[in-house]
């Protein structure tokens, strides 16, 4: 079992990423991630949070990354977990699972 929770954040905005063409909103890809991974590790706890990065930003390293995403070096959503890029744009489950397995995460069966 892990020794912590790991912290789960998606970056993102209302308007869908001009990139990421049929791809679901920011906010839609951070309530179906964390339904999915609480289905899948039900006995893992976690921390998840969305991000808006055109809305007010609670500290500097939230701006900071929301300014990367302005700065197109990242699309958004952007996820990450324990600060490592998992994905961007149009994100893949199977990555976001490893990366939770990879720190310990058991799925139930």
């Amino acid at each position: 079992m892990k020794e912590n929770n790991p912290i789960i954040e998606v970056f993102g905005a209302d308007v869908i990423c001009a990139s990421c063409v049929n791809a679901p909103s920011s906010k839609d890809t951070y309530e179906w991630l964390e339904a999915a991974i609480g289905r899948k590790y039900p006995n893992n706890p976690f921390t998840i949070r969305y991000v808006d990065i055109e809305g007010a930003l609670e500290n500097e390293r939230d701006q900071e990354w929301a300014e990367r995403i302005h700065n197109d070096e990242y699309f958004y959503p952007l996820v990450l977990i324990n600060n490592e890029v998992i994905g961007e744009g149009y994100i893949q489950i199977k990555p976001v699972f490893a990366a939770l397995e990879n720190l310990g995460f058991v799925a139930t069966s």
